[in-house]
């Protein structure tokens, strides 16, 4: 069976929170993911596979033209079946049919292929400015 995919879907916080704890290798923590993507963000999307949430990406954005993808997951078991690739595709069709002129990604460096080679990003110069 083919996995679903949905822009604003729905989700509970126990899978979110499981599903990123597995894919960024940390226990997991109570965050409240329903709460701060009705608050922060443009959208998000679920991927699901028989009814069991397998992927995650948050889409933040400015309010206007710029969009940001956060935190992709993927579950272990699925990586490299196209699931990540599926879930930035719909991100990236949700922020444009928000009117979002530019999808911005920031990734550490193994990332590099998945990001530039799957999902099509081109690379830019960038800042990043540690708060912490």
């Amino acid at each position: 069976m083919a996995a679903t995919y949905e822009w604003r879907g729905d989700f509970d916080n126990e899978a979110v929170n499981a599903l990123h704890a597995e894919s960024f290798d940390h226990p997991p923590e109570p965050i409240d993911w329903l709460a701060r993507t009705h608050r922060h963000s443009l959208g998000w999307v679920c991927a699901r596979l028989d009814g069991r949430l397998v992927g995650f990406v948050n889409v933040a954005w400015d309010g206007g033209a710029h969009a940001f993808v956060l935190d992709t997951m993927v579950a272990e078991d699925l990586r490299g079946a196209g699931i990540g690739t599926a879930l930035v595709s719909a991100a990236a069709h949700g922020a444009r049919s928000a009117n979002c002129a530019w999808l911005h990604v920031d990734f550490e460096d193994h990332l590099h292929g998945f990001y530039f080679d799957a999902c099509g990003f081109n690379p830019t110069a960038a800042g990043l400015l540690a708060l912490s």
